[in-house]
Protein backbone atom coordinates (compact mmCIF):
# COMPACT_ATOMS: atom_id res chain seq x y z
CA UNK A 1 0.00 0.00 0.00
CA UNK A 2 1.21 3.41 -0.92
CA UNK A 3 1.69 6.29 1.28
CA UNK A 4 -0.81 8.71 1.24
CA UNK A 5 0.57 12.30 0.94
CA UNK A 6 0.59 14.40 4.07
CA UNK A 7 1.48 18.23 2.30
CA UNK A 8 -1.04 20.71 3.32
CA UNK A 9 -3.68 21.36 0.40
CA UNK A 10 -3.41 25.07 -1.33
CA UNK A 11 -6.42 26.69 -2.71
CA UNK A 12 -6.23 25.54 -6.49
CA UNK A 13 -8.08 29.01 -7.17
CA UNK A 14 -5.87 31.37 -5.19
CA UNK A 15 -5.77 34.64 -6.94
CA UNK A 16 -8.84 34.87 -8.70
CA UNK A 17 -11.91 36.07 -7.09
CA UNK A 18 -14.73 32.65 -7.56
CA UNK A 19 -17.43 31.47 -5.05
CA UNK A 20 -16.13 28.60 -3.14
CA UNK A 21 -16.47 24.98 -3.98
CA UNK A 22 -19.63 23.53 -2.46
CA UNK A 23 -21.65 20.35 -3.32
CA UNK A 24 -24.71 21.73 -5.03
CA UNK A 25 -28.42 20.83 -3.61
CA UNK A 26 -31.84 21.59 -5.73
CA UNK A 27 -33.99 23.56 -2.92
CA UNK A 28 -36.94 23.78 -4.95
CA UNK A 29 -39.80 21.20 -5.99
CA UNK A 30 -39.04 19.86 -9.69
CA UNK A 31 -41.29 21.20 -12.63
CA UNK A 32 -43.65 18.42 -13.38
CA UNK A 33 -45.00 19.00 -17.00
CA UNK A 34 -46.42 15.20 -17.49
CA UNK A 35 -49.97 14.47 -15.79
CA UNK A 36 -49.81 11.66 -14.10
CA UNK A 37 -51.92 9.49 -17.27
CA UNK A 38 -49.24 11.26 -19.40
CA UNK A 39 -46.56 9.58 -17.77
CA UNK A 40 -48.03 6.17 -17.53
CA UNK A 41 -49.20 6.42 -21.22
CA UNK A 42 -45.18 7.20 -22.30
CA UNK A 43 -44.39 3.72 -19.96
CA UNK A 44 -46.47 1.84 -21.12
CA UNK A 45 -45.58 2.70 -24.93
CA UNK A 46 -41.51 2.15 -24.16
CA UNK A 47 -42.75 -1.37 -22.60
CA UNK A 48 -44.59 -2.20 -25.52
CA UNK A 49 -41.46 -0.80 -27.42
CA UNK A 50 -39.54 -3.39 -25.45
CA UNK A 51 -41.58 -5.99 -25.89
CA UNK A 52 -42.99 -5.92 -29.31
CA UNK A 53 -39.97 -4.57 -30.98
CA UNK A 54 -36.72 -4.95 -28.95
CA UNK A 55 -33.55 -3.40 -28.73
CA UNK A 56 -30.89 -4.92 -30.61
CA UNK A 57 -27.99 -5.97 -28.73
CA UNK A 58 -24.76 -5.98 -30.46
CA UNK A 59 -22.61 -8.09 -28.08
CA UNK A 60 -22.92 -11.56 -28.11
CA UNK A 61 -22.29 -11.34 -23.73
CA UNK A 62 -24.45 -8.73 -23.62
CA UNK A 63 -27.00 -11.09 -24.64
CA UNK A 64 -25.87 -14.11 -22.69
CA UNK A 65 -26.90 -11.57 -19.62
CA UNK A 66 -30.19 -10.57 -20.71
CA UNK A 67 -30.96 -13.77 -21.76
CA UNK A 68 -30.12 -15.25 -18.35
CA UNK A 69 -32.10 -12.71 -17.06
CA UNK A 70 -35.27 -13.94 -18.44
CA UNK A 71 -35.10 -12.06 -21.96
CA UNK A 72 -35.76 -13.22 -25.04
CA UNK A 73 -32.94 -13.52 -27.24
CA UNK A 74 -32.87 -13.78 -31.26
CA UNK A 75 -29.37 -14.41 -31.82
CA UNK A 76 -29.01 -14.54 -35.38
CA UNK A 77 -30.90 -10.79 -35.60
CA UNK A 78 -28.91 -10.22 -32.29
CA UNK A 79 -32.32 -8.72 -31.00
CA UNK A 80 -33.30 -9.13 -27.40
CA UNK A 81 -37.35 -8.55 -26.12
CA UNK A 82 -38.07 -7.78 -22.84
CA UNK A 83 -40.78 -8.86 -20.87
CA UNK A 84 -42.13 -5.85 -19.15
CA UNK A 85 -42.40 -6.99 -15.78
CA UNK A 86 -39.12 -8.38 -15.66
CA UNK A 87 -37.84 -4.67 -16.81
CA UNK A 88 -38.96 -3.29 -13.96
CA UNK A 89 -37.80 -6.02 -11.46
CA UNK A 90 -34.64 -5.39 -12.98
CA UNK A 91 -35.00 -1.52 -12.73
CA UNK A 92 -36.13 -1.57 -9.32
CA UNK A 93 -32.72 -3.23 -8.09
CA UNK A 94 -30.64 0.17 -8.85
CA UNK A 95 -30.65 2.44 -6.05
CA UNK A 96 -31.75 5.82 -5.80
CA UNK A 97 -28.52 7.47 -5.44
CA UNK A 98 -24.75 6.82 -5.53
CA UNK A 99 -21.90 8.04 -3.57
CA UNK A 100 -18.86 8.84 -6.26
CA UNK A 101 -15.10 8.91 -4.72
CA UNK A 102 -12.68 12.18 -5.28
CA UNK A 103 -8.64 11.24 -4.57
CA UNK A 104 -9.67 14.41 -2.67
CA UNK A 105 -12.48 13.41 -0.14
CA UNK A 106 -12.79 17.27 -0.08
CA UNK A 107 -14.59 16.81 -3.49
CA UNK A 108 -16.16 13.83 -3.19
CA UNK A 109 -20.20 13.66 -4.60
CA UNK A 110 -23.27 11.88 -4.71
CA UNK A 111 -25.65 11.22 -7.99
CA UNK A 112 -29.11 11.25 -7.13
CA UNK A 113 -31.60 13.04 -4.27
CA UNK A 114 -31.22 16.99 -4.95
CA UNK A 115 -27.64 17.23 -5.66
CA UNK A 116 -26.86 18.75 -8.74
CA UNK A 117 -23.16 17.81 -10.64
CA UNK A 118 -21.72 19.80 -12.68
CA UNK A 119 -19.32 18.25 -15.40
CA UNK A 120 -17.23 19.66 -18.08
CA UNK A 121 -17.24 18.67 -21.49
CA UNK A 122 -15.69 15.46 -22.67
CA UNK A 123 -13.81 15.04 -25.79
CA UNK A 124 -14.79 16.47 -28.62
CA UNK A 125 -12.26 16.67 -31.65
CA UNK A 126 -11.78 19.99 -31.89
CA UNK A 127 -9.95 22.71 -29.55
CA UNK A 128 -10.84 26.50 -29.61
CA UNK A 129 -9.62 29.73 -28.10
CA UNK A 130 -8.91 33.30 -29.54
CA UNK A 131 -4.95 32.96 -30.39
CA UNK A 132 -4.97 29.55 -31.67
CA UNK A 133 -8.25 29.26 -33.12
CA UNK A 134 -9.95 26.08 -33.92
CA UNK A 135 -7.65 22.98 -34.65
CA UNK A 136 -7.71 19.36 -33.85
CA UNK A 137 -7.05 18.86 -30.43
CA UNK A 138 -3.54 18.05 -28.61
CA UNK A 139 -2.55 16.05 -25.70
CA UNK A 140 -0.89 19.25 -24.58
CA UNK A 141 -3.70 21.22 -24.38
CA UNK A 142 -6.28 18.56 -23.37
CA UNK A 143 -3.52 18.70 -19.98
CA UNK A 144 -4.27 22.60 -19.90
CA UNK A 145 -7.78 21.66 -20.11
CA UNK A 146 -8.12 19.62 -17.46
CA UNK A 147 -5.72 22.57 -15.86
CA UNK A 148 -8.39 25.11 -16.09
CA UNK A 149 -11.15 22.55 -14.76
CA UNK A 150 -9.36 21.47 -11.72
CA UNK A 151 -9.02 25.52 -10.94
CA UNK A 152 -12.74 26.24 -11.55
CA UNK A 153 -14.90 26.11 -8.06
CA UNK A 154 -17.99 26.21 -10.14
CA UNK A 155 -17.05 22.96 -12.20
CA UNK A 156 -17.21 19.77 -9.90
CA UNK A 157 -15.82 17.19 -12.29
CA UNK A 158 -13.95 16.73 -15.29
CA UNK A 159 -15.47 15.50 -18.15
CA UNK A 160 -12.72 13.32 -19.16
CA UNK A 161 -10.39 15.62 -21.24
CA UNK A 162 -11.68 19.01 -23.08
CA UNK A 163 -11.29 17.76 -26.20
CA UNK A 164 -9.42 14.40 -28.06
CA UNK A 165 -5.80 14.54 -28.18
CA UNK A 166 -5.52 13.49 -31.79
CA UNK A 167 -2.01 13.73 -31.73
CA UNK A 168 -1.38 10.28 -29.92
CA UNK A 169 -2.51 6.79 -31.11
CA UNK A 170 -6.28 6.08 -31.12
CA UNK A 171 -5.66 2.68 -29.74
CA UNK A 172 -3.85 4.16 -26.49
CA UNK A 173 -4.14 7.78 -26.11
CA UNK A 174 -7.33 6.80 -23.43
CA UNK A 175 -4.25 5.55 -21.20
CA UNK A 176 -2.65 9.18 -21.51
CA UNK A 177 -6.18 11.20 -20.80
CA UNK A 178 -6.57 8.73 -17.76
CA UNK A 179 -3.16 9.15 -16.30
CA UNK A 180 -3.62 13.45 -16.98
CA UNK A 181 -6.88 13.40 -15.11
CA UNK A 182 -5.42 11.18 -12.38
CA UNK A 183 -2.47 13.43 -11.52
CA UNK A 184 -3.34 16.94 -12.88
CA UNK A 185 -6.79 17.19 -10.90
CA UNK A 186 -7.83 15.33 -7.41
CA UNK A 187 -11.31 15.96 -8.47
CA UNK A 188 -13.89 13.37 -9.67
CA UNK A 189 -13.53 13.06 -13.53
CA UNK A 190 -15.43 10.67 -15.97
CA UNK A 191 -13.20 7.65 -17.17
CA UNK A 192 -13.81 6.66 -20.86
CA UNK A 193 -15.62 3.46 -21.25
CA UNK A 194 -16.54 2.69 -24.66
CA UNK A 195 -15.15 -1.12 -25.67
CA UNK A 196 -14.03 -3.53 -23.46
CA UNK A 197 -10.23 -3.03 -23.18
CA UNK A 198 -10.62 0.92 -22.13
CA UNK A 199 -13.38 -0.02 -19.49
CA UNK A 200 -10.93 -2.78 -18.10
CA UNK A 201 -7.98 0.08 -18.44
CA UNK A 202 -10.44 2.82 -16.41
CA UNK A 203 -10.84 -0.11 -13.81
CA UNK A 204 -7.20 -0.71 -12.80
CA UNK A 205 -6.30 2.86 -13.03
CA UNK A 206 -9.44 4.01 -10.61
CA UNK A 207 -7.85 1.00 -8.62
CA UNK A 208 -4.09 2.17 -8.46
CA UNK A 209 -5.09 5.95 -8.01
CA UNK A 210 -7.17 4.66 -4.98
CA UNK A 211 -5.01 1.80 -3.83
CA UNK A 212 -7.74 -1.17 -3.66
CA UNK A 213 -9.27 -4.24 -4.93
CA UNK A 214 -12.24 -4.83 -7.16
CA UNK A 215 -14.24 -5.25 -3.98
CA UNK A 216 -13.13 -1.64 -2.26
CA UNK A 217 -14.15 0.07 -5.54
CA UNK A 218 -17.44 -1.71 -6.04
CA UNK A 219 -17.92 -0.47 -2.06
CA UNK A 220 -16.50 3.16 -3.02
CA UNK A 221 -17.04 3.91 -6.72
CA UNK A 222 -15.19 6.22 -8.31
CA UNK A 223 -15.38 5.76 -11.85
CA UNK A 224 -19.00 8.08 -13.82
CA UNK A 225 -18.86 6.00 -17.28
CA UNK A 226 -21.09 7.28 -19.74
CA UNK A 227 -23.12 5.18 -22.17
CA UNK A 228 -24.21 6.42 -24.77
CA UNK A 229 -26.96 3.62 -26.58
CA UNK A 230 -27.56 4.58 -30.80
CA UNK A 231 -30.95 5.67 -31.29
CA UNK A 232 -33.19 4.44 -32.27
CA UNK A 233 -33.18 1.23 -30.28
CA UNK A 234 -29.93 0.06 -30.83
CA UNK A 235 -27.19 -0.67 -27.83
CA UNK A 236 -23.63 -1.31 -29.90
CA UNK A 237 -20.80 -3.67 -28.70
CA UNK A 238 -18.33 -0.75 -27.13
CA UNK A 239 -21.37 0.85 -25.54
CA UNK A 240 -22.55 -3.04 -23.91
CA UNK A 241 -19.10 -4.11 -23.74
CA UNK A 242 -18.84 -0.91 -21.57
CA UNK A 243 -21.94 -1.50 -19.32
CA UNK A 244 -20.67 -5.28 -18.41
CA UNK A 245 -17.70 -3.82 -17.18
CA UNK A 246 -18.40 -1.20 -15.22
CA UNK A 247 -21.26 -3.10 -13.86
CA UNK A 248 -19.28 -6.40 -12.64
CA UNK A 249 -17.30 -3.76 -10.42
CA UNK A 250 -20.39 -1.54 -9.34
CA UNK A 251 -19.54 1.97 -11.03
CA UNK A 252 -22.00 4.11 -11.76
CA UNK A 253 -23.27 4.39 -15.30
CA UNK A 254 -24.61 7.35 -16.91
CA UNK A 255 -26.60 6.48 -19.46
CA UNK A 256 -27.99 8.53 -21.85
CA UNK A 257 -29.95 7.95 -25.05
CA UNK A 258 -28.94 9.67 -28.27
CA UNK A 259 -32.59 10.39 -29.48
CA UNK A 260 -32.84 13.29 -31.82
CA UNK A 261 -36.66 14.25 -32.66
CA UNK A 262 -36.93 13.84 -35.87
CA UNK A 263 -33.89 11.64 -36.86
CA UNK A 264 -33.38 9.24 -34.19
CA UNK A 265 -36.44 9.61 -32.89
CA UNK A 266 -40.06 9.88 -33.69
CA UNK A 267 -40.65 14.04 -34.33
CA UNK A 268 -43.10 14.16 -31.54
CA UNK A 269 -41.69 14.77 -27.93
CA UNK A 270 -44.04 11.81 -26.60
CA UNK A 271 -42.64 9.54 -29.29
CA UNK A 272 -39.21 10.55 -28.77
CA UNK A 273 -39.55 9.96 -25.49
CA UNK A 274 -41.08 6.56 -25.43
CA UNK A 275 -38.10 5.74 -27.51
CA UNK A 276 -35.53 7.37 -24.82
CA UNK A 277 -37.68 5.79 -22.10
CA UNK A 278 -37.56 2.72 -23.82
CA UNK A 279 -33.58 2.50 -24.69
CA UNK A 280 -32.49 3.64 -21.21
CA UNK A 281 -34.57 1.35 -19.30
CA UNK A 282 -33.28 -1.92 -21.68
CA UNK A 283 -29.48 -0.26 -20.68
CA UNK A 284 -30.22 -0.63 -17.12
CA UNK A 285 -31.86 -3.81 -17.54
CA UNK A 286 -28.34 -5.12 -18.50
CA UNK A 287 -26.39 -3.40 -15.79
CA UNK A 288 -28.85 -5.43 -13.30
CA UNK A 289 -28.67 -8.91 -14.77
CA UNK A 290 -24.56 -8.42 -14.55
CA UNK A 291 -24.81 -7.01 -11.06
CA UNK A 292 -28.06 -6.47 -9.36
CA UNK A 293 -27.43 -3.15 -7.19
CA UNK A 294 -25.30 -1.39 -9.91
CA UNK A 295 -25.84 2.61 -9.72
CA UNK A 296 -27.45 3.54 -13.08
CA UNK A 297 -28.52 6.97 -14.10
CA UNK A 298 -30.71 7.69 -16.01
CA UNK A 299 -29.64 10.23 -18.87
CA UNK A 300 -31.66 12.44 -21.24
CA UNK A 301 -29.91 14.13 -24.64
CA UNK A 302 -33.06 14.83 -26.40
CA UNK A 303 -33.15 17.71 -28.44
CA UNK A 304 -34.55 18.37 -31.86
CA UNK A 305 -33.19 18.61 -35.40
CA UNK A 306 -33.42 21.82 -37.74
CA UNK A 307 -36.10 19.96 -40.61
CA UNK A 308 -34.40 22.28 -42.96
CA UNK A 309 -31.23 21.33 -42.54
CA UNK A 310 -30.77 17.97 -40.43
CA UNK A 311 -28.06 19.49 -37.90
CA UNK A 312 -29.56 19.20 -34.01
CA UNK A 313 -30.62 22.48 -32.22
CA UNK A 314 -29.92 23.24 -28.60
CA UNK A 315 -31.62 25.15 -25.98
CA UNK A 316 -34.89 24.62 -27.30
CA UNK A 317 -38.42 24.57 -25.83
CA UNK A 318 -38.09 21.12 -27.21
CA UNK A 319 -35.00 20.35 -25.34
CA UNK A 320 -36.62 22.15 -22.34
CA UNK A 321 -40.26 20.05 -22.34
CA UNK A 322 -38.19 17.09 -22.61
CA UNK A 323 -35.65 17.42 -19.94
CA UNK A 324 -38.73 17.96 -17.27
CA UNK A 325 -40.17 14.91 -18.95
CA UNK A 326 -37.41 12.51 -18.35
CA UNK A 327 -36.78 13.93 -14.95
CA UNK A 328 -39.84 12.76 -14.31
CA UNK A 329 -39.83 9.80 -16.00
CA UNK A 330 -36.23 9.12 -14.20
CA UNK A 331 -38.01 10.12 -10.39
CA UNK A 332 -40.66 7.64 -11.78
CA UNK A 333 -38.09 4.40 -11.29
CA UNK A 334 -36.19 5.85 -8.97
CA UNK A 335 -32.95 6.62 -11.09
CA UNK A 336 -30.87 9.75 -10.55
CA UNK A 337 -31.24 11.82 -13.73
CA UNK A 338 -28.78 13.16 -15.89
CA UNK A 339 -28.82 16.22 -18.52
CA UNK A 340 -26.32 18.14 -20.40
CA UNK A 341 -25.93 21.80 -21.29
CA UNK A 342 -25.18 22.83 -25.24
CA UNK A 343 -25.25 25.04 -27.72
CA UNK A 344 -25.14 24.81 -31.46
CA UNK A 345 -22.98 28.25 -32.06
CA UNK A 346 -19.58 28.03 -33.95
CA UNK A 347 -18.62 31.16 -31.59
CA UNK A 348 -18.27 32.13 -27.73
CA UNK A 349 -21.65 34.88 -28.62
CA UNK A 350 -24.92 35.68 -27.69
CA UNK A 351 -26.44 32.57 -29.27
CA UNK A 352 -24.35 30.73 -27.11
CA UNK A 353 -24.95 32.51 -23.80
CA UNK A 354 -28.78 32.12 -24.15
CA UNK A 355 -29.07 28.67 -25.40
CA UNK A 356 -26.57 27.41 -22.52
CA UNK A 357 -28.71 29.26 -20.16
CA UNK A 358 -31.90 27.99 -21.50
CA UNK A 359 -30.56 24.63 -21.06
CA UNK A 360 -29.53 24.96 -17.33
CA UNK A 361 -32.78 26.48 -15.78
CA UNK A 362 -34.25 23.27 -17.88
CA UNK A 363 -31.38 20.91 -16.24
CA UNK A 364 -31.85 22.49 -12.64
CA UNK A 365 -35.61 22.74 -12.63
CA UNK A 366 -35.97 19.48 -14.29
CA UNK A 367 -33.79 18.20 -11.25
CA UNK A 368 -31.11 16.83 -13.24
CA UNK A 369 -28.78 15.42 -10.30
CA UNK A 370 -25.57 15.51 -13.03
CA UNK A 371 -25.33 18.05 -16.13
CA UNK A 372 -22.90 17.05 -18.55
CA UNK A 373 -20.65 19.46 -20.89
CA UNK A 374 -21.57 22.16 -18.18
CA UNK A 375 -18.61 24.12 -19.06
CA UNK A 376 -16.79 24.88 -22.07
CA UNK A 377 -18.89 22.98 -25.37
CA UNK A 378 -19.10 25.18 -27.95
CA UNK A 379 -20.23 24.16 -32.27
CA UNK A 380 -22.57 21.39 -31.45
CA UNK A 381 -20.04 19.99 -29.18
CA UNK A 382 -17.54 19.59 -31.89
CA UNK A 383 -15.29 21.93 -29.99
CA UNK A 384 -14.14 22.59 -26.28
CA UNK A 385 -13.69 26.29 -25.93
CA UNK A 386 -11.13 27.59 -23.21
CA UNK A 387 -13.45 31.37 -23.47
CA UNK A 388 -16.64 29.34 -23.11
CA UNK A 389 -15.32 27.41 -20.53
CA UNK A 390 -15.05 31.09 -18.42
CA UNK A 391 -18.29 31.65 -19.75
CA UNK A 392 -19.97 28.61 -18.45
CA UNK A 393 -18.28 29.08 -15.69
CA UNK A 394 -19.56 32.33 -14.78
CA UNK A 395 -23.04 30.96 -15.41
CA UNK A 396 -22.94 28.14 -13.13
CA UNK A 397 -22.07 30.33 -9.83
CA UNK A 398 -24.57 32.47 -10.97
CA UNK A 399 -26.81 29.60 -10.72
CA UNK A 400 -25.48 27.94 -7.86
CA UNK A 401 -25.60 31.24 -5.45
CA UNK A 402 -29.25 32.06 -7.08
CA UNK A 403 -29.93 28.82 -4.79
CA UNK A 404 -28.57 29.84 -1.82
CA UNK A 405 -31.42 30.14 0.74
CA UNK A 406 -32.30 33.77 1.28
CA UNK A 407 -31.75 34.73 5.12
CA UNK A 408 -34.34 36.68 6.80
CA UNK A 409 -34.08 37.67 10.24
CA UNK A 410 -33.76 41.11 12.39
CA UNK A 411 -29.99 41.76 11.12
CA UNK A 412 -31.05 40.96 7.44
CA UNK A 413 -34.46 43.30 7.32
CA UNK A 414 -31.80 45.93 8.17
CA UNK A 415 -34.71 48.41 10.02
CA UNK A 416 -32.09 50.47 11.76
CA UNK A 417 -30.19 51.15 8.89
CA UNK A 418 -33.14 52.12 7.23
CA UNK A 419 -34.34 54.60 9.49
CA UNK A 420 -30.58 56.02 9.83
CA UNK A 421 -30.29 56.71 6.13
CA UNK A 422 -34.15 57.35 5.52
CA UNK A 423 -35.76 59.25 2.95
CA UNK A 424 -33.35 60.49 0.11
CA UNK A 425 -30.05 59.02 1.62
CA UNK A 426 -27.98 56.33 0.48
CA UNK A 427 -26.40 53.15 1.98
CA UNK A 428 -23.06 53.18 0.37
CA UNK A 429 -21.51 54.52 3.28
CA UNK A 430 -23.99 53.11 6.51
CA UNK A 431 -22.52 50.61 8.67
CA UNK A 432 -25.14 48.03 8.13
CA UNK A 433 -23.36 48.06 4.49
CA UNK A 434 -19.65 48.38 5.01
CA UNK A 435 -19.85 45.39 7.74
CA UNK A 436 -20.83 43.27 4.40
CA UNK A 437 -18.91 44.89 2.11
CA UNK A 438 -16.78 41.86 1.33
CA UNK A 439 -19.50 39.22 1.35
CA UNK A 440 -23.01 41.06 1.07
CA UNK A 441 -23.23 40.30 -2.43
CA UNK A 442 -22.22 37.22 -5.55
CA UNK A 443 -18.33 37.91 -7.12
CA UNK A 444 -18.18 37.53 -10.59
CA UNK A 445 -15.14 36.27 -12.29
CA UNK A 446 -16.35 37.64 -15.60
CA UNK A 447 -19.10 40.33 -15.34
CA UNK A 448 -17.87 43.70 -16.06
CA UNK A 449 -19.72 46.37 -14.02
CA UNK A 450 -17.82 49.47 -15.73
CA UNK A 451 -19.69 52.34 -16.74
CA UNK A 452 -19.49 52.79 -20.55
CA UNK A 453 -16.95 55.77 -20.76
CA UNK A 454 -14.91 53.76 -18.68
CA UNK A 455 -15.07 50.47 -20.50
CA UNK A 456 -14.31 51.91 -23.73
CA UNK A 457 -11.26 54.64 -21.88
CA UNK A 458 -9.85 51.32 -20.52
CA UNK A 459 -9.79 49.34 -23.72
CA UNK A 460 -13.42 48.16 -24.37
CA UNK A 461 -12.59 44.38 -23.50
CA UNK A 462 -15.64 41.98 -24.73
CA UNK A 463 -16.25 39.14 -22.59
CA UNK A 464 -15.08 36.77 -24.77
CA UNK A 465 -11.58 38.94 -24.66
CA UNK A 466 -11.66 39.02 -20.54
CA UNK A 467 -12.49 35.09 -20.66
CA UNK A 468 -9.66 34.44 -22.46
CA UNK A 469 -7.12 36.77 -20.17
CA UNK A 470 -8.76 35.03 -16.85
CA UNK A 471 -8.11 31.41 -18.63
CA UNK A 472 -4.48 32.83 -18.97
CA UNK A 473 -4.17 33.74 -16.07
CA UNK A 474 -5.31 29.97 -14.49
CA UNK A 475 -2.69 28.40 -16.18
CA UNK A 476 -0.14 30.43 -14.81
CA UNK A 477 -1.63 30.07 -11.02
CA UNK A 478 -2.20 26.44 -11.73
CA UNK A 479 -0.42 24.41 -9.01
CA UNK A 480 -0.45 20.46 -9.40
CA UNK A 481 -2.26 18.85 -6.43
CA UNK A 482 -0.11 16.76 -4.66
CA UNK A 483 -0.02 13.05 -5.13
CA UNK A 484 1.71 10.05 -3.21
CA UNK A 485 5.21 9.62 -5.67
CA UNK A 486 4.24 5.98 -5.06
CA UNK A 487 0.56 6.14 -6.39
CA UNK A 488 2.14 7.66 -9.46
CA UNK A 489 5.07 5.54 -10.49
CA UNK A 490 2.73 2.68 -10.19
CA UNK A 491 -0.10 4.45 -12.60
CA UNK A 492 2.99 5.52 -14.56
CA UNK A 493 3.91 1.70 -15.10
CA UNK A 494 0.95 0.73 -15.44
CA UNK A 495 0.37 2.88 -18.56
CA UNK A 496 3.72 1.77 -20.01
CA UNK A 497 3.08 -1.80 -19.86
CA UNK A 498 -0.50 -1.40 -21.53
CA UNK A 499 0.69 0.39 -24.13
CA UNK A 500 3.29 -2.19 -25.06
CA UNK A 501 0.29 -4.93 -24.60
CA UNK A 502 -1.44 -3.38 -27.14
CA UNK A 503 1.04 -2.52 -29.34
CA UNK A 504 1.98 -6.25 -29.71
CA UNK A 505 -1.36 -7.34 -30.04
CA UNK A 506 -1.80 -4.88 -32.86
CA UNK A 507 0.99 -6.07 -34.48
CA UNK A 508 0.36 -9.51 -34.02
Amino acid sequence: MARRSTRKRRDPNAGLEQTPWRRFKNPYAPIEILTPDQLQQIHDNSMRILSDIGIRVLDARSRSYLAQAGCTVDEAEEMVRFDPDRVMELVSLAPATADLHARNPDYNLTLGGNEIVFSSVMCPPFANDLDRGRRAGTFEEMREYVKLVHAINAVHQAGGGGFEPLDLPAETRHLDVAFAHATLTDKTWKFWSNGQTRARDAIEIAKIMMQCDDDGLAARPVITAPINTNSPLMIDTAMAEGIVEMARVGQPLIIAPFTMAGAMSPATEAGALSVQNAEALAACALAQAVRPGAPVVYGSYLTNVDMRSGSPVFGTPVFAKTTWASGQLARHYGLPFRSSLNTGSNSVDAQAAYETEMCLWAAVMGHANIIFASAGWLEGGLSGSYEKLILDAEILQLMTESMQPMLVNTDTLGFDAIKEVGPGGHFFGSPHTLERYEHAFYHPILTDTRNYETWAEQGGESAEIRANRIWKQMLAEYERPPMDAGVEDQLKDFVARRKHEISAENAA
